[in-house]
């Protein structure tokens, strides 16, 4: 059962539920003319109210909804029901406790959409990371300069925050799952003069000691043509390396072909992965699945649990944080 109607819901949710086989009860949008025309278009039921779309028994509640939506929508909810939250969750970290509050109160099973731990080339990262073939993880950079098309998600041209909280928050949260918590974060946001939207460039060093450099170096203004666009990881070890192209924001929501790239241990030369899938919509079948295997006891480890993404929100506030800090300011000549 989907709550929202917006382009994520037609450009991911559908395609990937289709893809997998799992049927979908209906949606649900205050936009009523909006949910009847996406529902016609994927056969299913647009209903007219959230508590006619949360009675509907049997159901993974799909919440596809703005950050401001999330806690109303989970109050709506039976106890005890499973529910897969759109990240992120909820506009900064009170709204998150609010719905960690609600989720542990209601005894809901609920994970946030954090779908990129799921996407092919993540989940062959993970498993190479596992296997050794980098040694230990000392760097990891994360690269993009392209043009995002913000238009798309009409909710986000007033948002106060938008960047780190509804982009980088997926490089965030991955990063937490292949790396662990930072001790901190140094960061700067901003937006552009080219447009309203409040942020689209991002800079960022996660701390984790002397021994592992991360960095993020993020600007979604690069509209100057395909050629020197990018959207990459570097992951590099003691004793192997990977490269990733995430092709999808190469151009939204068509995309690219994703890259995955390794340099093993003991190898002489790079291996192109063979990936299955893509990011959109394969990911969010792996997501969806989760939850749906977890809900029937299928699954022990709940990906992305309320309680983990919660920690990623920490991270996303701390990450605002830093950038309304003044710099270490730089000593003026004697």
């Amino acid at each position: 059962m989907i709550f929202g109607a917006g382009s994520i819901v037609g450009d991911a949710h559908f395609p990937a539920y289709r893809k997998a086989g799992f049927p979908v009860a209906g949606l649900f949008d205050p936009d009523q003319a909006k949910a009847e025309k996406l529902a016609a278009k994927w056969g299913v039921t647009a209903y007219r109210s959230i508590e006619e779309a949360a009675s509907i028994d049997g159901v993974i509640f799909d919440l596809a909804t703005p950050p401001a939506h999330h806690a109303g929508v989970l109050r709506a909810l039976p106890d005890g029901a499973a529910a897969l939250i759109q990240k992120p969750m909820g506009g900064d970290l009170t709204e998150a406790t609010e719905i960690l509050e609600i989720c542990r109160a209601k005894n809901l099973k609920a994970a946030v959409n954090f779908q990129l731990r799921f996407a092919p080339m993540m989940l062959a990262l993970r498993e190479a990371i596992a296997r050794g073939w980098l040694g230990e993880v000392v760097d990891f950079d994360a690269w993009l300069a392209l043009a995002t098309p913000w238009q798309l998600w009409e909710f986000l041209l007033k948002a106060p925050r938008v960047e780190i909280a509804m982009h980088s928050i997926h490089y965030l949260d991955l990063i937490r799952q292949l790396l662990g918590d930072p001790r901190g974060v140094h960061a700067k946001t901003l937006g552009h003069p080219g447009h309203k939207v409040a942020q689209t460039r991002t800079s960022a060093i996660l701390d984790y000691g002397d021994i592992v450099r991360c960095a993020l170096s993020i600007n979604h203004d690069h509209k100057f043509g395909r050629k020197h666009q990018a959207c990459e990881f570097r992951i590099c070890g003691t004793e192997g390396a990977a490269y990733l192209k995430l092709g999808l924001n190469l151009d939204y929501p068509r995309g690219e072909p994703d890259i995955l790239e390794i340099y093993p241990k003991g190898g002489s030369d790079w291996v192109t992965v063979p990936l299955i899938g893509e990011w959109f919509p394969d990911a969010f079948v792996g997501r969806m699945a989760n939850v749906q295997r977890y809900a029937c006891g299928e699954d022990a480890e709940l990906v992305s649990s309320a309680e983990d993404a919660w920690s990623t929100m920490a991270l996303v506030e701390a990450a605002y944080q830093s950038s309304t800090a003044p710099a270490t300011a730089i000593a003026a000549r004697p």
